[in-house]
């Protein structure tokens, strides 16, 4: 790595954190809207992984290339056709579902270029979200909800039920799945229905059946 500034677990997001946990060390990582690369900089130096990463913003590869990372730049709803079947152990899409045009074919790509996918979102049935539409009749804006909806990239919003619902009709498993309250602590077992009340955000790790 080219950075001279070392990384270490406080320098990444909690989510991120907890993505990082997930993956073996050594394995073929690509990271799907990966921005200027600080979970493949970790995964890196931590885990010795061979990472390669897609980045949409033309800033955020140049960031990446500049601390040496494989990123190349690609919108993840057309590109990963082009991946063969099995060339990564992990693919990641790190808050970056919503974002997406169409949720459930990228995951079916993910699972047929990876062994196993991580993907982490925000939970639209967060209890604060339901409690704001009810008292504001508006849009809710969340520390991961952060945008406007006249100007937010996130076109699927989705709730936790919503995701495991589309894993099942899918024929994908849920090997793990780890729900964060407002403060980024890992509290419930994101597969159980309280969590989709009181976790903020969500991650999963998946593979095929």
């Amino acid at each position: 790595m080219n950075d001279p500034t070392p990384v270490n677990a406080a320098a990444i997001r909690v989510d991120l954190q907890l993505v990082a946990d997930m993956v073996e060390p050594g394995s073929r990582v690509l990271d799907i809207g990966c921005g200027e690369g600080l979970l493949l900089d970790y995964l890196g130096r931590f885990k010795q992984v061979d990472g390669r990463g897609i980045e949409l913003s033309m800033a955020g590869v140049r960031a990446a290339v500049a601390c040496g990372l494989s990123v190349i730049q690609g919108d993840a709803d057309t590109d990963l056709q082009t991946y063969p079947p099995g060339a990564f152990d992990y693919v990641i899409l790190s808050h970056t579902l919503q974002a997406t045009r169409d949720p459930r074919t990228l995951l079916c790509h993910m699972l047929r270029i990876g062994r196993r996918a991580i993907v982490s979102f925000p939970n639209f049935g967060y209890w604060r979200v339901r409690l704001a539409l009810l008292l504001t009749g508006r849009m809710p804006v969340t520390k991961t909800l952060t945008y406007q909806w006249y100007d937010t990239p996130n076109i699927h919003l989705c709730t936790i039920r919503d995701f495991t619902l589309l894993c099942r009709e899918e024929g994908i498993a849920i090997e793990k799945a780890i729900s964060l309250d407002s403060r980024g602590t890992a509290r419930f077992d994101g597969g159980r229905r309280l969590s989709n009340l009181l976790g903020e955000q969500a991650v999963f790790l998946l593979r095929r059946t």
